[in-house]
């Protein structure tokens, strides 16, 4: 079942992407803790009818021996937000994506690993599909800016902040998604029950706090009610974190990487439902990553 937990959580990935996008707000520089509220919130929500619905022994130490997972995740989410800032920069989405292939071969180096070589060309080409969308995309918004003579802020332009902000996001992601294969899969320190609830109790926890920091320090009007993408985009990062644990847990080498794909769906998403025009440099980055996923998908019956 890895495979399928690995595509849903790919398609709701992909699909929390397409309404983060429309619920971003550019000229609101809080923007992306009201995120952080809002996922937070779904999250807390969701592990406690979890919790009750599955009668889930769950004790709050639980959180704690989580911890080092649910920090680098939530470290990594908090950099990519405040990375947004240099968007611009054509190699930051590329180096983000790759962290998929870092949590693989960090898990090939200090686990003895079970894998054929048609797992491995559907990482190499799933891997390489995911980085190349991001250069087509970064390329196609240059374009696109060009035509319409918009000028690039001097702060997207290529610096040491802009290209450390992306390689902080994939080395915490991969981080994350390699402690999260030693939880899961290699060691099995703890059920997938557990370790969703920790991680979303977790979240709620961060939530609360940063609601309590806009409401009583900043004093922002924030109505979550009325922030219906963001409600939209945290209800599908959380369905696919219920799905993640459980394709990690599984085999976490191959899922991690196929899981990245998510940037492909969200692309996808996007042309659908934003109508924007796929190029023919979209088509064909697409086809190679679906012939990836089709490859593991093969070699998982074989």
């Amino acid at each position: 079942m890895w495979f399928l937990f690995s595509i849903l959580t790919a398609l709701a990935w992909g699909g929390a992407d397409l309404f983060y996008k429309k619920g971003s707000d550019s000229n609101d520089k809080y923007s992306h803790l009201k995120i952080v509220v809002i996922v937070g919130l779904v999250m807390g929500l969701h592990a406690t009818g979890y919790m009750l619905y599955k009668d889930i022994d769950f004790k709050p130490f639980d959180m704690v021996k989580y911890l080092p997972v649910s920090f680098f995740y939530i470290a990594s989410m908090t950099i990519g937000y405040v990375g947004l800032r240099y968007l611009e920069l054509s190699i930051s989405s590329p180096v983000q994506n790759s962290s998929g292939a870092i949590t693989a071969i960090l898990l090939f180096i200090f686990f003895q690993q079970d894998i054929d070589w048609i797992h491995i060309l559907g990482v190499i080409i799933i891997t390489s599909g995911v980085m190349g969308i991001a250069i087509v995309e970064k390329q196609e918004e240059h374009k696109i800016m060009r035509l319409n003579r918009v000028e690039v802020d001097k702060k997207y332009q290529l610096s040491f902040m802009a290209i450390t902000f992306p390689i902080i996001y994939a080395l915490l992601d991969g981080a994350g998604t390699f402690a999260d294969g030693i939880y899961l899969d290699e060691l099995k320190l703890m059920s997938e029950d557990v370790a969703l609830l920790a991680y979303e109790y977790t979240f709620f926890i961060c939530a609360v706090i940063t609601f309590i920091y806009l409401k009583a320090f900043k004093k922002i009007p924030f109505n979550v009610f009325k922030e219906r993408d963001k409600t939209c985009a945290a209800i599908l990062e959380t369905t696919g974190q219920f799905f993640y644990v459980y394709a990690m847990s599984a085999y976490a080498i191959i899922a991690a990487p196929l899981i990245a794909s998510y940037s492909i769906f969200s692309v996808i998403l996007s042309r659908i439902f934003l109508k924007e025009k796929l190029t023919a440099k979209h088509y064909m980055v697409i086809a190679i990553v679906m012939i990836g996923i089709i490859l593991l998908g093969v070699a998982d019956e074989l």
